[in-house]
């Protein structure tokens, strides 16, 4: 059995393609594009390539020629070939993926703002320059100013609508925040040429970071993904590390939920190179658990599982008179239940069961609860206690109704499937009959279609 890595942010894993490749690379040595770019400057006797080049290889706007991936190779001391590999892998997906640009592909659109999403993340974590969060906003006609909401009432219907995303769940929330999206837009809106205070675009961000939850348990990974892109701009223009690190770490956990490992271990581990130094410990805490899920996730015990003891480490050292206003949910429950969920991915469900028991008994609200519930029926099951598994499955369907979480009921549909060995015991039939009776009821996804994995990740 191979060692488990010495630190979470191990380049381990299924192999990316050209950018984030790089990406990953230049983090290991705590590099900016700004040093890479000099490093490669200085190597090669040839003063063409600037930040602004090595920004375009890491998104795959462009990608370098020969020349620049043998001196690529030699100062970032990895083989030729291997560079020369991804670059190839990466023009190939570039080929397959073009033709339907212009197509209904969600699954593309998707990557491509991932893709964006990332190559914003390195630009602005991991460089001393902030990005343009966006074109300056028009100032709204006159006879409309004096409806503007303030940003003290914006920020008062956030705190209300954090607190309501740990009772409910999908379309209706989703849609209450939007309206308050609108409202901080409103709220922060600056005449032509004048750039947003720091107060400003982190109010836009912690909104949009909110947006994009909401929309995730909604079923609309899409529609989050690109909530989290702006959120992750407006917490550039913020300067605000911790936040921006709090944004990928949530995009890493809806893509790791949706199936797709790789990129979501490459968001957290970025967010977590990027911000931990900013961070709280329970900051650090939540994204070493971001990292651990995506390990989990793509089958690296031994990442997931150094991920996890550096997590638990950072939760001994907590404090919540230092943690920022957004982290607020994040109690002794949560971490619980963060770590039960990637132990029952690792297939350890002994381990997880504890955990998850002790994360239901303090879930009182109802989406909270759903997931918790939902969780430890998976852990049960696992762990051969399957009347056990049904009976707290059935709790868990009864609050997904209460909560109208597509994210639990994600779950729960997993679940089902995994019953199919015990289909004819009394209970399942029961728990089947309760499915059937429930299916009114249950939650539908907010874009019209399942999500892309039972894996859903759900928490905060």
């Amino acid at each position: 059995m191979s060692a488990s890595p010495a630190h979470p942010f191990d380049a381990a894993g299924p192999r990316p393609s050209f950018g984030p490749y790089v990406a990953q690379l230049r983090l290991r040595r705590g590099w900016s594009q700004l040093r890479l770019a000099e490093q490669l400057c200085a190597a090669s006797g040839s003063p063409t390539v600037t930040r602004h080049e090595i920004s375009r290889w890491e998104r795959e706007e462009r990608l370098p020629a020969d020349f620049w991936l043998g001196w690529l190779a030699v100062v970032l001391d990895v083989p030729a070939d291997g560079l020369a590999d991804a670059a190839e892998r990466s023009r190939v997906r570039h080929r397959l993926v073009a033709p339907g640009r212009d197509g209904p592909g969600r699954a593309e659109s998707r990557d491509r703002v991932g893709l964006d999403l990332l190559g914003l993340a390195h630009t602005w974590l991991t460089s001393d320059e902030t990005p343009l969060i966006g074109p300056p906003r028009s100032v709204p006609p006159a006879g409309d100013r004096a409806a503007r909401p303030t940003v003290v009432e914006v920020t008062a219907r956030l705190v209300a609508a954090r607190r309501l995303d740990d009772v409910l769940g999908g379309v209706e929330l989703a849609a209450a925040v939007q309206g308050l999206a609108r409202a901080v837009g409103h709220a922060t809106t600056q005449p032509a040429g004048i750039a947003l205070t720091r107060k400003a675009a982190r109010l836009r961000a912690e909104v949009a970071q909110l947006r994009g939850w909401t929309l995730a348990d909604a079923g609309d990974p899409l529609g989050a993904l690109s909530a989290y892109r702006c959120a992750l701009g407006a917490a550039a223009g913020a300067d605000d590390r911790p936040l921006a690190g709090h944004v990928l770490g949530s995009a890493s956990h809806l893509l790791a939920g949706t199936g797709d490992p790789a990129p979501a271990l490459l968001l957290a581990r970025t967010a977590y190179a990027g911000s931990r130094r900013a961070l709280s410990a329970s900051g650090r805490a939540l994204l070493l658990h971001r990292i651990a899920f995506a390990a989990a996730s793509a089958g690296l015990r031994g990442a997931a599982e150094a991920a996890l003891g550096a997590a638990q480490q950072a939760t001994e050292r907590r404090a919540a008179e230092h943690d920022p206003p957004w982290l607020y949910w994040l109690d002794e429950g949560e971490l619980d239940a963060l770590a039960g969920r990637c132990l029952v991915v690792l297939g350890r469900p002994g381990r997880a069961l504890p955990l998850l028991s002790r994360a239901v008994a303090r879930s009182g609200q109802p989406r909270t609860a759903a997931l918790d519930k939902a969780w430890l029926a998976r852990a049960r099951l696992d762990a051969g206690e399957v009347e056990g598994a049904l009976l707290v499955a059935g709790a868990a369907v009864l609050d997904t109704i209460r909560s109208g979480s597509t994210r639990a009921c994600d779950l729960l549909t997993g679940f089902g499937e995994r019953l199919a060995p015990y289909a004819r015991l009394p209970l399942a039939r029961d728990y089947a009959d309760l499915l059937v009776s429930a299916r009114p009821y249950l939650p539908r996804p907010l874009a019209g279609e399942p999500a892309a994995a039972h894996r859903a990740a759900g928490d905060g």
